[in-house]
């Protein structure tokens, strides 16, 4: 089904893979003069990263990107930050939209003021409003602004457009920033991985099984983590680039940095029929091109895949998770009771009823499953059937509100209706938590893009538990039309009678505030009460003493873990309120220990004696084991740190990095970061993004740890930084160090913030 090689290989003629070890084979293909360098530059990815390109130096990337997006749990810190920096005007198309916060549940008035900042923003500064309820963000860049050959920055993690041919990047807010100010991101050039699909999937196979099968073959082990994936090969030519759109947003959870396909007519029929043929251009492999890497799909092959709790890449083909039911449910309950920590319950063994595993709830929703192609399938599996009348329910989620019209005046919606199905707007909550939460103990099946532990809205601190699997639509479909028992669309044959989607934008034209290049600079903002600016960040001192408010050693964790989501959006636009949040739901200690630790430090800038026993010895250690004088003591910042071994999987909101920050956070100290983006996060706000050498067994939470002229290792290499635990009283060693860091990075966490380091230019 699926194959990865063990090492580059060349693809020639654009059908062909050698392995670059097989000069025989590349002999036979009329390749003579192998030279990975220079065919390198013959991917689809190097011809679109030298276009947007500034640098002048392809092996250190600073880019351009022709159009950015944002939802409304992000772009209010986004315009605030720009502002705070000096922006006077949107430099080049920003869509602002409002599927996250859209339904205005929580809060009070807050969320519908965000939305409103939006707009005044939009007049303000020119750029692109688009209400609540329109469309789910990654709907309305694939509808109004991806293009063949262009780049476009995201603050969502999911921003992937490459069946369109455009590489996209869901990066932190910071990185917005960056681009709204005129500077670049800066990347290295990275590797290049081939996704070569051959054959053709299944009928009753859709975009979410192979994009789980894929997930499943390379998470694990990291095989494209920080890459571009290139999708290539016979197979692209099988599926529409509605379906393929499907596949290609979900290459976020393999940990890739973007992605880009080979693209085709139906490319270009799609960019028709949304009335933007121009923006189409061919794009292929060049006669002879280099890959880092390549996974082989096979897609004939791919059957109805699952996701179980609570990971993307916990996969198994539905036959498979029948062959083992007892085995894997038992997994998932060991799995659940480590993550409740004993504060809550989810069984699975229990929701087994004659040897079929039953669900209460269906979803499919959002920039995955909210897709023409998948509504449709699942209102034809469903037409003349019914959902049943006992604990199961199922909502539907059109992506955009042309998707819902065009849906609605071919009767499609009604079909689903008829059965039982809630058909709702254009909305991306129950994918983060904030819309269709289950009940205490339930199983959720969903085509969205993610299942991480409490992302479905549950709280195990109070007692409330729920998991979500993910599956594809045509699966949930068959499954509701069964009532809620765990079925495969393999079962059904009522699929691939796709009516032609026909786009209309009325709905766009009527309300969607197109500002681009028509900045007001007299319109104010709309500051409702809950938009709050950032606090002041104080810039980083020679030496450090940092303090271990959270130290968690599982294996990874996740952005929703750092920050939740779900309820927590209504807070987004007030950067004290949020970091209430910070941690909540994996170490409820941690806001009162990194605030205590930030107290410390505003005591010593106020020129105050500690009021805290164990920094008073840890002075006196200071003073007798480095020598130091009270007045050099006193010189020494104060900054809480998170200790993790693999943070950040997830999410691209840079608040899983700023909460720490606010709250007086001055480093992070990890063994790998599960994701470049919560480094640069990290870096954006302030804080020293440093790796151990070793294991953490030499400290504890509430220990400290001095690291001394930290500015000298950012100025230098950064690769053996001595650093020293101190606790009751005596002095042990540890080894950190920095990865890679841009001359500009290392002057953002120099200045404080990203926010500092512009106001000093």
């Amino acid at each position: 089904m699926i194959t990865l090689y063990d090492e580059g290989v060349y693809l020639i003629h654009g059908t062909q893979v050698v392995k670059a070890s097989d000069k025989a084979a590349l002999q036979a293909a009329g390749v003579t003069d192998a030279d990975p360098e220079k065919a390198k530059e013959g991917t689809i990815a190097y011809g679109i990263l030298k276009e947007h390109n500034t640098s002048g130096d392809m092996a250190h990337l600073k880019v351009r990107f022709d159009a950015m997006a944002s939802h409304d749990i992000t772009y209010v810190g986004i315009v605030q930050t720009a502002r705070a920096s000096g922006m006077e005007k949107f430099p080049l198309p920003y869509a602002l939209t409002n599927c996250h916060n859209s339904l205005c549940a929580v809060g009070g008035t807050i969320n519908d003021d965000d939305h409103l900042f939006g707009l005044s923003a939009a007049k303000k500064y020119g750029g692109i409003y688009v209400p609540p309820h329109l469309a789910v963000i990654h709907q309305y860049v694939r509808e109004m602004l991806a293009g063949s050959g262009k780049m476009i920055l995201g603050s969502d993690s999911h921003t992937r457009y490459g069946a369109l041919g455009t590489m996209a990047v869901g990066e932190g807010g910071g990185e917005l920033v960056k681009q709204l100010l005129k500077d670049t991101w800066d990347v290295a050039y990275p590797g290049v991985v081939a996704i070569y699909l051959d054959g053709k999937p299944a009928p009753y196979v859709g975009p979410q099984d192979i994009a789980l099968a894929i997930i499943r073959a390379v998470f694990d082990n990291g095989y494209v983590k920080n890459k571009v994936m290139e999708f290539v090969g016979p197979g692209i030519a099988s599926m529409t680039t509605d379906y393929r759109n499907g596949v290609d947003v979900m290459t976020t959870e393999t940990t890739c940095l973007t992605s880009v396909w080979a693209t085709d007519e139906d490319t270009h029929a799609f960019l028709k029929a949304h009335k933007r043929a121009e923006e189409y251009k061919k794009l292929e492999p060049a006669q002879v091109a280099y890959y880092d890497g390549c996974v082989y799909v096979d897609l004939s092959k791919i059957k109805p895949m699952i996701a179980m709790p609570f990971h993307p890449s916990n996969v198994f083909s539905i036959d498979e998770l029948y062959e083992n039911l007892t085995d894997i449910l038992h997994d998932v309950e060991t799995e659940a009771a480590r993550i409740a920590g004993g504060r809550a319950t989810f069984t699975m063994m229990d929701k087994v009823v004659n040897g079929k595993l039953t669900v209460q709830q269906g979803v499919i929703g959002g920039c995955a499953g909210g897709n023409y192609t998948n509504v449709v399938e699942a209102a034809h599996a469903l037409k003349d059937g019914s959902c049943g009348d006992g604990e199961f329910y199922l909502s539907v989620y059109p992506s955009s509100q042309p998707v819902y019209v065009d849906l609605d005046r071919k009767g499609l919606l009604a079909d689903l209706m008829d059965a039982g199905a809630i058909v709702k707007t254009a909305f991306c909550g129950p994918c983060f938590g904030a819309g269709d939460v289950p009940a205490n103990n339930a199983f959720s099946i969903r085509h969205n893009t993610r299942n991480f532990p409490n992302r479905e809205g549950s709280k195990p601190g109070d007692g409330q538990m729920a998991a979500v699997a993910l599956m594809d639509a045509r699966s949930i479909a068959a499954t509701a039309l069964n009532g809620g028992v765990l079925t495969s669309a393999e079962t059904l044959d009522c699929w691939g009678d796709i009516p032609e989607y026909h786009f209309e934008d009325r709905a766009y034209r009527a309300r969607v505030y197109n500002g681009f290049n028509k900045a007001d600079a007299a319109v104010d903002l709309r500051l409702g009460p809950n938009i709050k600016d950032w606090p002041e960040m104080q810039p980083l001192a020679k030496n450090i003493l940092l303090r271990v408010a959270s130290k968690i050693e599982d294996e990874v964790t996740t952005t929703d873990e750092l920050i939740p989501s779900g309820e927590t959006s209504s807070y987004r636009s007030n950067p004290l309120g949020l970091a209430e949040f910070t941690l909540s739901r994996r170490d409820p200690a941690y806001v009162g220990k990194a605030k205590a630790v930030r107290a410390l430090e505003d005591a010593r800038l106020a020129g105050k004696d500690a009021d805290d026993a164990a920094l008073n010895e840890a002075y006196d250690v200071l003073k007798k084991e480095f020598s130091l004088t009270d007045d050099a003591v006193k010189e020494i910042q104060i900054g809480s740190v998170l200790y993790a071994n693999k943070p950040g999987d997830g999410s691209a909101r840079e608040q899983a990095a700023s909460c720490q920050r606010v709250l007086g956070g001055l480093a992070n100290i990890t063994q790998e970061y599960a994701t470049k983006r919560y480094r640069s996060n990290c870096m954006n706000w302030g804080m020293l993004p440093f790796h151990l050498k070793g294991s953490p067994d030499s400290f504890e939470v509430d220990d400290f740890i001095y690291v001394p002229d930290v500015l000298a290792s950012l100025d230098g290499d950064g690769q053996n930084i001595k650093a020293y635990v101190i606790r009751n009283g005596q002095v042990g060693e540890i080894t950190l160090y920095l990865q890679e860091m841009t001359a500009e990075e290392k002057a953002i966490i120099k200045a404080g913030c990203l926010i500092n380091y512009n106001r000093n230019r």
